[in-house]
C-alpha cells in the first residue's frame, strides 16, 4: 500500500556568473512519471542530487475500486513540505554553501518492493535534464537518498545503494535487526535507537502497574522483531501478555472474506474486559485497518464502537483518515499514550504551510492530488462535469483540515527529514570548505561537482550542528541519531482533530520521565488511573497463589501462614517475622513478642511457691518432732540418723523447687537441675537404706547368719554414700562439659519468647532422672518383698507404697514434660518434685507422727510389742 518517498536534493556548484545563489522563487517544472512520482527541481547548473523517499500514496488493488478507497495519504504530504521548507532555509542562508543551490526529486514507492527497486535504479541510471527558467546547463549527480519511512522500503533501497556506497539517511523509526544492510557504512538513521522505545514501554507499564496487556503487531519482519524483543522484557519485569494478535500489513479492503477474517481475529480481543491496556506496533496503515474493522457496519458490534482501552502506540504509528474513513470517529484512541520521534516546533514552519496554494506552487507534482483528497474537491476539468460546490477554489486553508488529514505542527518524521536535509548540507559545506582550501593551494584542481557519493561518508559520520530550533544534531558511532523519544498523550476532540500533549520522554541519558498528572485518560475510566491486571491486587496480609494452567500474572490471594506476614500488596511470598516478633491477626505487620517465664507474681507461680514453703515448714516440724522424741522406740527404730537425713533431704527437695520459679539466670540454671538430682538421690538412697536395713536385720536373726556383721549403721551409710556419690559424679560431668545456661525459646509459642534454662545436654538430664528411677525401682522391689516381715517396726509396707507413688509421679512426668511448652514445662517439673516429696513425707512419716503426737501411749516398746502380738 504505501511506503516510499524519494526525495532528491539537487545541488548546483556554480550558477551563472558571480557568487550569488540561484533565485529560489523560479517556477519549477513537474514531470509525472508512470508511477505517479513528482519531481521538484529548485535550480541549478551543476548539480548533486539527493532523492527522498516518502509514503504519499497507495497502490490500489483492483477490487478496491468498488469502495472508492483513496490513493493518497494526505497526512504524509507534510514530509514533502518539511523537505521543501528545509531546502528553502538552506538556500536562503548565506552561511551554508554560498554559491550553491539545493534541489531535490521526490518519488513514491507505492508500498511495493518492485516499485522501490525500479525507482532506485532510475535514480542511478536514468538521465534527467531540467531547464528551470535559468540559462545554465545541468548535470545531475546522485549524492544522497533520504528514506524511507518503513523498514522494508529502507532495506530495499539499501540493497541497491550499498554496492555504490551512496549514503542513505532513513527517517523512520524501526528495528534494524540483523539485516546486512544495516551494517553498511552507507546507512544512517536520523532517529534514536529503537531499544530506548522498548525500555520506555516497559517503564511505562511498571510505572502504572499494568501487568496484564494485549499486544497487536504488524504481521511482518518488524512485528516479529518487536515481539521477540519485547516479550522477554515483559517476562523479566513480571508483566504478562494476555494475547498477541498479528494484523496484516496489507489487507485488501475490497476482499470482504479477508477483511472479515481479520475482524474475527482482532475485534473479540478489543471488547474483552481485560486487559485495559493494549500495545500497538506497526505503521499508520495498521491503525487505518484497525479503525476499519472496528467500525464495520454489523449489528453485533455497531453499538460497541467505543472501546474503552488505553492504547500504547509506537513511533511509526500516526492517526490518519482518508477517503471513506474520514467519517470514522477516532475517539477509540482518546487518551492513548504514543511514543514518537522527538520534535521541536520550527520557527516559521506553520507560516510556510499557510502559504501553500495549488496554483502558486505548480512544481509540486503531488500538490494537486493532495489538495483534492484533503479538501474533498476537484479542480476544473473540461472533459468532466463537476458540481460547482465540489470544485476546488485554491483558496482553501490547510489549517482548517483536521489533524488526521494534515497536521500543522511538525511531526517527528518531518522533523527527522528536516534534520536530514541540514545534515547533508553541513556535510557538503565541510567538503566545500576543504575544496576551497585545496583550490587555493593546487590551482583549482579540486571541484565540488567532481564529488563522489562515498566521499561524503566521513563528513556525515562526524556531523554535528545546531538546527534552527536550537537543538544539537549529531550521529553516534552506530550512525544513529542521539536524543530521545517523546511520550505524548493523545487528546481527541469532537471534530476529529487531536492534540499531542507531551507528558514525558525516554532516552539513554535522561532515562524514563513521565508526568502522570498531565495525562487525560479515556472517558470510561473517569480520569482515574486505569487498572490493567489479570487478578485483583492481593492486600497486605495475603500472598499470590498461582493458578494452575495460567500465566504467572493470574493468581489467587492466600492468607499468609502462621509466623509470616506481608506488609505490601501483591507480594509473591510472605515474609518471616523476626524471631522476637509475631504477625498480627491480619498478617500485615509484626509485633514484639512478650518475654514469658514462670513468675513468682502470677497465680500458678504463687501457688507452687506456697506449696513448696508450706511442705517445707511441715517437714521442718516433723524433723523437730523427731529430734524432740529421738529416744522413743518409734524414732529409734530403723536407724534414726537415716530418718534425720531423709527429713533434711525432703526439706531441701521442697526448697529446690523454688529456683525453678522466676526469670532464669546463670546461677539458677547451673544449680537447679543438679541440686534436684543430687538431693532426690539422697532421699531415695535413704529410703533404700531403710529397706535394706530391715531386710538385713531380719535375716541376721537366723542362726549362723553371716549378715550379722552388716547389722547397724555401716551398711546404711555405705548405701547412702555410694548412691549419692554416683549421682554427684554424673552432675559434675554434666556441669563440666554441658553446663546449663539461660536461653530463649523463640519458636514454641507464636506470641511469646520463653525464658528458660537450656539444659546443655538432654542426655545428661535424662541420665540423672534415669539413675533416680533406677534407685526407686530397687527400693520398691526390696520393700515389696520385705513388706510382710514379722517386725513390729517394719517400715517396708510404707516404703513400698511411697515408692509406688514416687515411680508413678515420675513416669507420668516424662510424657507430660515433653508435651508441654514454655513455663508449663517448668510447672510440671515443680509439681512432680512437690508431689513425689509429699508422697515420701506422707507415706513414711505420717504414721509415726500420728503415734508420736496423737497416741503417745503407744510409743513404748512393750505396748508396741503387745499390740503387735495381739
Amino acid at each position: 500500500m504505501l511506503d516510499l518517498v524519494k526525495v532528491l536534493l539537487l545541488l548546483p556548484i556554480a550558477c551563472g556568473v558571480g557568487n550569488r545563489k540561484c533565485p529560489t522563487n523560479v517556477p519549477i517544472p513537474v514531470e509525472h512519471e508512470w508511477y505517479q512520482g513528482g519531481d521538484l527541481l529548485i535550480c541549478g547548473m551543476t548539480s548533486h542530487i539527493i532523492y527522498h523517499f516518502s509514503e504519499v500514496s497507495f497502490r490500489i488493488h483492483p477490487s478496491q475500486e468498488l469502495y472508492d478507497f483513496p490513493n493518497f495519504v494526505t497526512k504524509f504530504h507534510q514530509h514533502v513540505l518539511a523537505l521543501v521548507f528545509a531546502v528553502n532555509e538552506i538556500n536562503e542562508n548565506p552561511n551554508i554553501l554560498p554559491n550553491v543551490t539545493f534541489g531535490f526529486h521526490i518519488y513514491d514507492s507505492y508500498y511495493d518492493a518492485r516499485m522501490t527497486y525500479r525507482t532506485t535504479l532510475d535514480m542511478l541510471f536514468k538521465s534527467h535534464r531540467f531547464n528551470p527558467n535559468y540559462k545554465c546547463g545541468i548535470c545531475n549527480s546522485l549524492i544522497t537518498v533520504i528514506g524511507g519511512l518503513s523498514s522494508d522500503t529502507s532495506f530495499h533501497i539499501a540493497d541497491i545503494l550499498r554496492p555504490y556506497k551512496i549514503p542513505q539517511i532513513t527517517y523512520g523509526s524501526f528495528a534494524a535487526g540483523n539485516r546486512e544492510t544495516t551494517q553498511s557504512n552507507s546507512f544512517y538513521r536520523m532517529v534514536p535507537n529503537e531499544d530506548h522505545q522498548y525500555m520506555g514501554i516497559i517503564q511505562l507499564l511498571l510505572h502504572f502497574g499494568w501487568t496484564w496487556v494485549g499486544i497487536f503487531a504488524e504481521d511482518d519482519d518488524g512485528g516479529e522483531h518487536f515481539l521477540s524483543t519485547l516479550e522477554p522484557f515483559l517476562s523479566k519485569n513480571r508483566i504478562c501478555s494476555a494475547f498477541t494478535k498479528r494484523i496484516p500489513k496489507q489487507a485488501h479492503i475490497g476482499d470482504i472474506e479477508e477483511l472479515l477474517d481479520t475482524w474475527s481475529n482482532v475485534y473479540p480481543a478489543l471488547i474483552e474486559n481485560k486487559p485495559s491496556t493494549l500495545i500497538l506496533y506497526g505503521g499508520s496503515l495498521t491503525i487505518m485497518l484497525l479503525m476499519t474493522i472496528t467500525y464495520l457496519p454489523h449489528p453485533d458490534y455497531k453499538g460497541n464502537a467505543s472501546v474503552t482501552k488505553v492504547w500504547i502506540m509506537t513511533t511509526q504509528i500516526d492517526i490518519i483518515l482518508t477517503g471513506l474513513q474520514r467519517g470514522f470517529d477516532i475517539q477509540l484512541f482518546q487518551g492513548a499514550i504514543s511514543f514518537s520521534i522527538h520534535t521541536k516546533e520550527l520557527l516559521g514552519f506553520q507560516e510556510f504551510l499557510q502559504t501553500i496554494k495549488p496554483y502558486s506552487t505548480r512544481a509540486d507534482g503531488f500538490l494537486k492530488d493532495f489538495w483534492e483528497q484533503a479538501f474533498v474537491c476537484s479542480f476544473p476539468n473540461p472533459q468532466e462535469l463537476v458540481d460547482e460546490d465540489e470544485l476546488c477554489t485554491g483558496e482553501e486553508r490547510l489549517d482548517s483540515l483536521p489533524d488526521p488529514v494534515l497536521e500543522m505542527s511538525m511531526t517527528g518524521h518531518s522533523y527527522s527529514i528536516y534534520n536530514a536535509a541540514y545534515a547533508v548540507a553541513h556535510a557538503l559545506h565541510a567538503i566545500s570548505s576543504r575544496c576551497h582550501h585545496r583550490r587555493m593551494t593546487d590551482g583549482g584542481k579540486h571541484k565540488l561537482h567532481d564529488l563522489q557519493p562515498w566521499q561524503l561518508q566521513p563528513f556525515l559520520q562526524g556531523i554535528s550542528f545546531n538546527n534552527s530550533a536550537g537543538e544539537t544534531i549529531s550521529l553516534n558511532a552506530k550512525r544513529e541519531m542521539g536524543g530521545e523519544f517523546d511520550i505524548n498523550n493523545m487528546v481527541i476532540f469532537p471534530n476529529r482533530s487531536f492534540q499531542r500533549v507531551k507528558v514525558g520522554s525516554v532516552s539513554e541519558g535522561k532515562g524514563f520521565i513521565i508526568h502522570k498528572a498531565m495525562i487525560i485518560w479515556p472517558r470510561g475510566f473517569n480520569q482515574g488511573i486505569p487498572i490493567s491486571v489479570c487478578s485483583d491486587s492481593c492486600q497486605s496480609g495475603y500472598r499470590k497463589q498461582k493458578k494452575e494452567g495460567k500465566k504467572f500474572c493470574c493468581y489467587d490471594c492466600a492468607l499468609c501462614p502462621d509466623g509470616k506476614f506481608s506488609d505490601q500488596k501483591d507480594m509473591d511470598d510472605c515474609l518471616q517475622c523476626p524471631e522476637d516478633q509475631y504477625p498480627s491477626k491480619d498478617k500485615d505487620q509484626c509485633f514484639p513478642k512478650h518475654l514469658t517465664f514462670l513468675s513468682f507474681k502470677e497465680p500458678l507461680g504463687i501457688s507452687l511457691a506456697s506449696f513448696a514453703l508450706f511442705f517445707s515448714f511441715i517437714t521442718a516440724l516433723v524433723l523437730v518432732t523427731f529430734i524432740k522424741h529421738k529416744d522413743t522406740p518409734i524414732v529409734k527404730a530403723n536407724n534414726r540418723d537415716i530418718s534425720y537425713i531423709l527429713l533434711v533431704s525432703l526439706l531441701l527437695c521442697f526448697l529446690c523447687s523454688l529456683p525453678f520459679l522466676g526469670q532464669p539466670n546463670n546461677v539458677t540454671c547451673i544449680l537447679r537441675q543438679p541440686a534436684f538430682g543430687i538431693i532426690f538421690s539422697v532421699v531415695i538412697s535413704c529410703v533404700m537404706a531403710k529397706t535394706i536395713t530391715v531386710v538385713v536385720a531380719f535375716m541376721a536373726t537366723k542362726p549362723g547368719s553371716s549378715l550379722r556383721k552388716w547389722v547397724g549403721k555401716r551398711l546404711a551409710n555405705s548405701v547412702i554414700f555410694s548412691c549419692t556419690l554416683i549421682q554427684s559424679g554424673i552432675c559434675v560431668l554434666w556441669l563440666a562439659n554441658f553446663s546449663p545456661f539461660p536461653d530463649h525459646d523463640m519458636h514454641s509459642q507464636s506470641k511469646e519468647i520463653i525464658a528458660l534454662c537450656n539444659e546443655g545436654s538432654v542426655l545428661m538430664f535424662y541420665l540423672v532422672l534415669g539413675f533416680m528411677g533406677f534407685l526407686a525401682i530397687i527400693s520398691f522391689t526390696v520393700a515389696f518383698f520385705a513388706r510382710k516381715l514379722p517386725d513390729t517396726f517394719n517400715e517396708a509396707k510404707f516404703i513400698t507404697f511411697s515408692m509406688l507413688l514416687f515411680c508413678s509421679v515420675w513416669l507420668t512426668f516424662v510424657p507430660t514434660y515433653l508435651s508441654t511448652k514454655g513455663k508449663y514445662m517448668v510447672a510440671v517439673e515443680i509439681f512432680s518434685i512437690l508431689a513425689s516429696s509429699v508422697g515420701l513425707l506422707g507415706c513414711i512419716f505420717s504414721p509415726k507422727c500420728y503415734i508420736i503426737i496423737l497416741r503417745p501411749e503407744l510409743n513404748d516398746r512393750e505396748q508396741l510389742t503387745k499390740r503387735k502380738n495381739y
